[in-house]
């Protein structure tokens, strides 16, 4: 039921309003257990609206966690580590993913009882449950303690995270950065997101990039075939219902394995070329769906070619788009507003995922194997060319140093250059002032020599 993703647009909408006020830790639990009792009214359902219901709470819980733990990984990481980091979130989605395929495999061949699908939906609590248990014995986000004045506090995460002493002077160099970060800018107000000359931080043009994200996450297609694979691969493609089951569980399992790809290339080739060559890989398997999915089904040469490029889409669309869209918006939005920023883009990505969802099924009843040309069409047309011309790299960026880019950039069109241009400085600027150190030592050690 479409209303689950419903649930999960609300819930990050609430996370405008509670995200700052709870911390990262404490917005994560909460979520995980309004989760947890979604998830006990759905499993126990005797009714449709008692179904419907906790299909709502259960997303409105989910939500609080998508859109709070990528602030809270990209917070704690270092600029060179926060890409890979904040990726791992993807390569366990698609575990998620694949186990679920797996046990709802195993759970269709239950017949004649209630438990083929009240299993399936109770499992879910197990894992938030987890959640509940692990989050307090994790360290709490640095740059909200910070923002809260709680400084000794985000010394000592710090030192942790860092490996430092308390009283280094990393660690001093670190909260000096992000109190000067939440100096330039103003007290944080959400109908701030609406304008552009607000503190200088351009919240506008950051919350845009943030959503649209997002929303290429959607309609890049992944969507319309994890929703619908199984049916593809038995309507589209004629194959026996419990061979497109398994290869539909298949396919989010080939994900699951090849995901780690992009934690291990989005530090070292930068988020715009992984986004970039993501959907080019994405809109050519969509023209090859569209192409081999027109031919009869009789024909096997075109039904394994269909069946390929399915495949070879599931290893393309985790390099660019799963983890690295809640990446993306998390570096885009100051740290000020962050949390409200991150949350209308999260509830974006849901609001986006429930129209896919509802609309798939009329797509591929009127236009049949041409709706896979409107995907392959929307990842040519839109969303390559609005990466290139519109995203600025953030990659090895500090998120106080992604600040700075949208304080100098005077248009859209210039963000791309002017984080070019400032990580340059920062790279010449940290090469001056380690020649200098250098220099210094040397003077030392020839006079005390």
């Amino acid at each position: 039921m479409a209303i689950y993703t419903l649930g999960c647009f609300f819930g990050c909408i609430n996370c405008i309003w509670v995200g700052d006020k709870l911390g990262r830790k404490r917005t994560i639990m909460a979520g995980a257990a309004v989760n947890i009792l979604g998830t006990a009214i759905q499993s126990t359902a005797f009714t449709l609206p008692q179904l419907a219901i906790g299909r709502l709470v259960t997303g409105f819980g989910f939500a609080h966690i998508t859109a709070t733990a990528p602030n809270w990984q990209a917070e704690c990481c270092r600029a060179e580590h926060r890409g890979a980091v904040v990726l791992l979130e993807g390569v366990f989605i698609s575990l998620g993913l694949a186990m679920a395929a797996w046990v709802d495999l195993g759970m269709s061949q239950v017949k004649g009882s209630s438990v083929a699908w009240r299993f399936p939906l109770a499992l879910s609590a197990f894992w938030a449950i987890a959640v509940i248990v692990a989050t307090p014995h994790m360290p709490e986000s640095p740059r909200w303690l910070v923002k809260k004045a709680r400084l000794d506090e985000a010394r000592v995460v710090l030192s942790a995270l860092h490996d430092q002493e308390k009283k280094s002077s990393e660690v001093a160099a670190d909260i000096e950065e992000m109190q000067e970060s939440l100096a330039k800018s103003c007290e944080a107000k959400f109908s701030h997101l609406f304008h552009n000359g607000v503190g200088g931080q351009r919240l506008l043009h950051r919350t845009c990039l943030a959503c649209v994200i997002q929303v290429f996450h959607q309609l890049c297609g992944v969507n319309s075939l994890a929703f619908y694979q199984a049916t593809i691969f038995e309507v589209n493609l004629g194959l026996a219902s419990t061979s497109a089951r398994i290869l539909a569980a298949s396919v989010f399992t080939f994900q699951f394995l090849l995901s780690p790809v992009g934690v291990f290339t989005v530090d070292r080739f930068g988020r715009r070329k992984l986004m970039m060559a993501s959907t080019v890989g994405m809109g050519t398997c969509m023209a090859i769906m569209a192409g081999t999915a027109s031919q009869p089904h009789a024909n096997i040469a075109a039904t394994a070619v269909a069946i390929t490029s399915i495949f070879l889409f599931s290893f393309f669309f985790p390099i660019g788009f799963l983890g690295l869209s809640f990446l993306y918006a998390t570096e885009m939005a100051p740290l000020s507003h962050r949390v409200p920023i991150t949350a209308l883009s999260t509830g974006t990505a849901w609001l986006f995922n429930f129209i896919v969802a509802e609309i798939t099924p009329m797509g591929f009843a009127t236009i049949k194997y041409r709706y896979f040309i409107v995907y392959a069409a929307l990842n040519f047309f839109m969303i390559l060319p609005a990466v290139y011309l519109f995203f600025p790299e953030t990659n090895g960026r500090r998120l106080e140093e992604i600040d700075e880019v949208f304080a100098n950039a005077t248009s859209v069109l210039k963000t791309v250059k002017e984080a070019h241009l400032v990580h340059k400085r920062h790279i010449e600027s940290s090469s001056e002032h380690t020649s200098s150190e250098e220099l210094g030592r040397v003077e030392e050690h020839k006079s005390t020599t």
